[in-house]
């Protein structure tokens, strides 16, 4: 039986929404134990989404949870009661790793504050994750993934030359910061183990977003200009944009780099005049004359489907993809071929299709991993403060009838 890289480590998650549980997720997955934190009185946000319309909500029955916090296990604790701080205080001094992503000062507010939880575990390894970090002027800001974008300046750099900023969509960032997460979480289990010390990380969201952005930054700062919004254009390959195709709402993503892929480009739509038209003789004329290449490149694409001209293209050697919406993602047999996506059955949801960890690794077969299913809210209450913590099951049952736990 393969052991998985992380058996052993306990992490004690306080995390919800999206960031920090997509992170726990993929240490849950390599064999962590996630105890998931939580409250029936204030229940992840993401319980309550996702619901077939007009149908009562039930807590335990959200695809969008259930797709995002396989591998975890879940507890009720009313942190505003200080029975249910002593109990998560008593949970850290079992962990290895605590995870939290409140509002800057909560934790503090509780007594769950880094320095308090160091005095119980003096080599706890302790995760926050805001949008601008811990501290600073702007600390006390909250916001969602469409806020981090705009706190981290990519919105000003999304959109067409001449239009408003424009966002990637609601949740773009929170699953990359939620990888930088679990990277950051490995690196300090690593350091511990080599030195015996935890530490805090005060991860700022809007700093992962920016370091996706070094070539906007470096621009500003070595040269003192502002790229702003260029569309799907680029600073050097010509052409490059998405071109509709046949259908509706049909488009795919076409880049040349090279004058060989360039050559390949117009033999294979059917123009070697381009070769030597003036406008488009070298790469500074293409540049010059994008627009007009462009409109032509999209005659061609717009009686062909996003795969037809995926297909001819990348036979010639010229780089092209469709652009795809979650179905077609999904349906894709690269994508099917790289075993991202996997199915799990919920005893709520059912079978529900999740995205797993998209690493494949030689010494850690897929079926090892531990994919099991997200947990219903307080699922694990009588394994982890019965067991774990070692209370009766009288004990429990007060602190049940006491809205501690709860």
């Amino acid at each position: 039986m393969t052991q998985l890289p992380l058996t052993g480590v306990r992490v004690a998650d306080f995390g919800w929404i999206l960031a920090v549980p997509h992170g726990t997720a993929w240490l849950g997955v390599m064999g962590a134990e996630v105890i998931k934190i939580e409250s029936a009185q204030r229940p992840d946000l993401i319980r309550l989404i996702g619901h077939p319309p007009g149908k009562p909500i039930d807590l335990d029955g959200s695809p969008y949870f259930n797709t995002l916090n396989f591998g975890k296990k879940s507890i009720t604790l009313n942190l505003n009661h200080p029975k249910g701080v002593a109990l998560a205080k008593e949970l850290v001094r079992h962990c290895d790793v605590v995870t939290e992503n409140f509002t800057v000062g909560n934790m503090k507010k509780w007594g769950l504050g880094y320095d308090d939880l160091c005095r119980i575990k003096p080599d706890l390894i302790m995760l926050s994750g805001t949008p601008l970090g811990q501290s600073g002027p702007e600390s006390q800001c909250v916001g969602w993934g469409p806020h981090t974008q705009a706190y981290a300046g990519m919105c000003h750099l999304t959109g067409y030359p001449g239009g408003a900023p424009s966002g990637l969509g609601g949740t773009w960032p929170d699953f990359m910061i939620g990888v930088v997460m679990a990277f950051a979480i490995m690196s300090a289990l690593h350091y511990r183990r080599r030195t015996g010390k935890g530490q805090y990380i005060d991860l700022a969201m809007a700093e992962v977003v920016m370091s996706m952005l070094p070539e906007a930054f470096a621009d500003f700062n070595m040269n003192g200009r502002d790229r702003g919004r260029r569309g799907n254009r680029d600073d050097w390959m010509v052409p490059h944009n998405v071109y509709r195709c046949a259908g509706n709402d049909q488009w795919a993503a076409i880049a040349v780099n090279s004058e060989e892929e360039w050559r390949a480009l117009c033999q294979t739509l059917g123009h070697p005049e381009w070769l030597t038209d003036p406008r488009f003789v070298d790469r500074q004329q293409r540049k010059a004359n994008e627009e007009v290449l462009d409109t032509l490149i999209e005659a061609w694409t717009s009686q062909r489907s996003p795969l037809e001209v995926m297909h001819t293209l990348q036979a010639a050697g010229v780089a092209a993809t469709p652009v795809y919406n979650t179905e077609g993602l999904c349906n894709d047999p690269q994508f099917q071929h790289r075993r991202y996506t996997l199915l799990i059955d919920h005893p709520v949801s059912g079978t529900v299709l999740a995205a797993g960890i998209p690493g494949l690794y030689s010494a850690l077969p897929q079926e090892a991993l531990q994919y099991t299913p997200a947990p219903r809210l307080g699922q694990h209450n009588d394994e982890i403060f019965g067991g774990l913590l070692g209370l009766s099951s009288a004990e429990i049952a007060r602190l049940k009838e006491e809205r501690v736990i709860c």
